[in-house]
């Protein structure tokens, strides 16, 4: 763009900018006896001119806006914070449930390899010494039965024979573990090694620490300081022995028509989990396992009774031999 004045060629046109990064290069146009002899002059650039308020204030509202920009994105409204909670009250009420089931299957799973355990070292020391870890007085009791230890009495069983009250396992693992004193110092029934004279240690359990109380809200599973063998839930295991040597074990509790007749009051020599009874008129308390050894938990329930074995308090026992 140019600008002429014909009258006076040479005069120059002042030019003011404001705010403007673009700076035009601006020439005149001069008259036809200075096209003819004369080159044709540029006009000088003026400088970037800026009013310094204005500039200033714009600024300003520049970094205003933008600190304002972050302050929003960096923060939570209060519906957005009661959102999130609400979401994680739901979530959280959705995983207790799983986390819960969770732990009680670890817990059944550390229960059946206990009692894994527990059975493999009773065989290993049948194999070994070609009899049962038991002590003479339990010996005395069985006779030429099978013998029960671990089962506590109060489940709505009671036993048949009132001189049966070895309602504690301590014996057969202290011979298993070849212990000769209880973890609370008191002397076992192996002292001196006198029913593992070898000094074999067939099993290895964790010794808890734990003194047992009644109706304990958080038992602790594992050997207590008494020696009784306790599952995760603090009950003792049930074990039960083939001492008669028929290779079929009669426990105290399952061998009864009320909890191992399949099905419930018939007289099928079937039972539940794999029982079964000899006799033709199964109509009596001889309901078998095709074994040495029987050993089970009252589950997570920590109870049992002489109800179905498929039922109520005795649905959820962990067996051995299931």
């Amino acid at each position: 763009m140019c600008f002429a004045k014909i009258q006076n060629p040479a005069s120059r046109v002042p030019v003011e900018w404001h705010d403007s990064l673009w700076q035009p290069v601006i020439t005149t146009c001069p008259s036809a006896a200075a096209r003819r002899g004369k080159a044709i002059k540029t006009l000088i650039q003026s400088p970037l001119l800026t009013h310094p308020m204005r500039r200033k204030n714009l600024f300003k509202l520049m970094k205003n806006k933008s600190v304002t920009a972050r302050r929003h994105r960096a923060g939570f409204t209060l519906v957005e914070l009661l959102v999130v909670i609400a979401i994680i009250g739901i979530l959280a009420g959705m995983l207790l449930p799983v986390l819960a089931s969770v732990k009680k299957q670890a817990l059944i799973t550390k229960a059946k390899t206990e009692m894994a355990d527990l059975v493999n070292a009773i065989n290993a020391y049948d194999t070994e010494y070609g009899r049962f870890p038991m002590i003479k007085p339990e010996q005395a009791i069985a006779g030429s039965s099978d013998f029960t230890t671990g089962l506590v009495f109060g489940h709505g069983f009671k036993g048949d024979d009132a001189s049966y009250s070895y309602d504690n396992n301590s014996n057969v693992v202290a011979v298993l573990m070849d212990l000769e004193k209880y973890p609370n110092g008191n002397t076992t029934s192996n002292n001196a090694h006198v029913y593992n004279p070898k000094q074999t240690k067939f099993l290895t359990a964790k010794i808890s620490g734990y003194d047992y109380v009644p109706n304990d809200p958080t038992p602790l599973g594992g050997v207590d300081n008494t020696g009784v063998y306790r599952d995760p839930w603090g009950n003792p295991y049930v074990i039960t022995v083939d001492a008669s040597y028929d290779d079929q074990c009669s426990d105290l509790l399952y061998s009864r028509q009320s909890i191992s007749q399949n099905p419930p009051s018939s007289t099928s020599p079937t039972g539940y989990n794999g029982l079964l009874n000899p006799d033709f008129n199964a109509n009596n308390n001889n309901f078998l396992y095709h074994g040495k050894v029987m050993v089970w938990s009252a589950g997570p329930d920590k109870a049992y009774d002489i109800g179905p074995a498929n039922q109520g308090k005795n649905k959820d026992n962990i067996l051995s031999w299931k």
